[in-house]
């Protein structure tokens, strides 16, 4: 049994019918395209989002009120009140896993200045928040301790607050603002962070003292929420142990008994979103591998076409001493030179669609090697799956009828 021979007999056959072997190919094409430029949009798509959260602190933990029950009834955490200023002293003062802390109290308005107005939310916090959640500074400064202490009138704006009520022309620092009737003096601006990966603006909001949010616009006497920081991102799950524990301390909770308060960390957030787009993904893939199997039913299709067509031949070749594991084997590299060729192509328009789709959706873009490898071994695997039974009808075909076939 000769292969070169053989395949140069089985490329001869494809080129005499180039415009159905094109046809064929085409759903090998089609899926494999489809399953890589699933697989890389996907890939892409996690690894934006992971980036996105890095970016709003990887090593941050923050803590909420728990929920509250109203006589049997869940009432939610919006108007929980179990988080004061002594959490966040006790944590600051026993806390060994975490570097920074800041509370934290926030509410929505109005930004005015003169005829201007902006609808955005102010957050009460302490120095520490920026680092915390990696915001930076473009111009101005933070507010200091003394103000923070004295509840002054100051705030720190975003880029969307600036470019909707400032403009390009006007220098926002030592600019005034009114918000909820109170006037605020700018000392800071924030460089840009742009939109996360849930598509909030994080340049739309305002930073002052907690001190002035909290007794200033909303008259209370609680907290919100407190943010920290732990050392390193290694460190996370013993800060959020140290942080349950202090504060379970704090409020005197007894052994058994539910906390009032919740805490959650970057690392979860980012668990959970990698694990839903890992499902999703997988399903994308999926359902793209499926124009895989079309493909692959098509190669049958055309294969069973082909040997109906040549069946004289083959018993010609048959009765002047062609075996029929010769057949079999013409028919089938005939089917995987199908299946290659059509793989080969289909990485290609894969990368391509992937190149394209990624930069539409600005998202990065990954070679998934591992799904190019996978995809052109199954294109391989199809060729042979799909091919082997048209290539043993022909083989198996009597020579005296298949010369008298017409």
């Amino acid at each position: 049994m000769n292969y070169i021979n053989l395949t140069k007999i089985a490329i001869n056959a494809l080129n005499r019918n180039k415009f159905r072997a094109v046809l064929t190919m085409l759903g090998i094409i089609i899926g494999v395209g489809s399953v890589i430029g699933m697989l890389s949009i996907g890939e892409g798509s996690k690894q934006s989002i992971q980036s996105e959260i890095s970016q709003m602190g990887s090593n941050m933990i923050f803590a909420m009120p728990g929920s509250m029950r109203r006589g049997g009834v869940m009432m939610g955490n919006s108007n929980a009140k179990s988080l004061t200023l002594k959490d966040v002293a006790a944590l600051r003062k026993q806390a060994r896993n975490l570097s920074m802390i800041s509370p934290q109290v926030s509410t929505s308005g109005q930004a005015i200045r003169g005829n201007k107005n902006w609808p955005t939310t102010i957050y009460g916090v302490n120095g520490e928040y920026l680092d915390i959640r990696k915001y930076e500074l473009e111009d101005g400064r933070i507010f200091t301790e003394q103000e923070i202490n004295s509840l002054s009138k100051v705030c720190i704006v975003g880029q969307t607050v600036v470019e909707n009520i400032f403009g390009t022309e006007v220098d926002p620092v030592g600019q005034t603002i009114r918000y909820s009737g109170i006037p605020l003096k700018v000392i800071g601006v924030l460089k840009e962070k742009g939109q996360n990966g849930m598509g909030m603006d994080q340049d739309d909001l305002i930073l002052a003292p907690y001190t002035s949010v909290q007794r200033r616009l909303l008259a209370i006497t609680h907290i919100q929420a407190i943010y920290a920081s732990a050392i390193s991102e290694d460190s996370s799950d013993a800060a959020i142990e140290e942080i349950e524990t202090i504060i379970r301390s704090q409020h005197k909770l007894k052994d058994g008994t539910d906390d009032d308060f919740e805490v959650r960390s970057q690392a979860e957030m980012v668990s959970m979103f990698t694990s839903v787009s890992n499902n999703m993904t997988m399903l994308l893939g999926a359902i793209a591998g499926i124009s895989l199997l079309v493909g692959g039913i098509g190669i049958m299709n055309i294969m069973f076409v082909s040997v109906t067509e040549r069946t004289k031949e083959i018993g010609l070749r048959m009765s002047v001493g062609g075996c029929g594991t010769d057949i079999l084997m013409q028919f089938l590299i005939e089917a995987v030179i199908l299946s290659i060729i059509g793989g080969i192509i289909g990485i290609l328009f894969g990368l391509l669609v992937s190149a394209l789709a990624t930069n539409v959706l600005s998202l990065p873009f990954i070679i998934m090697e591992n799904a190019i490898l996978l995809s052109f071994l199954v294109c391989s695997a199809i060729g042979v799956f799909f091919g082997w039974y048209p290539a043993r009808k022909a083989a198996n075909l009597n020579p005296i009828d298949a010369i008298r076939h017409e």
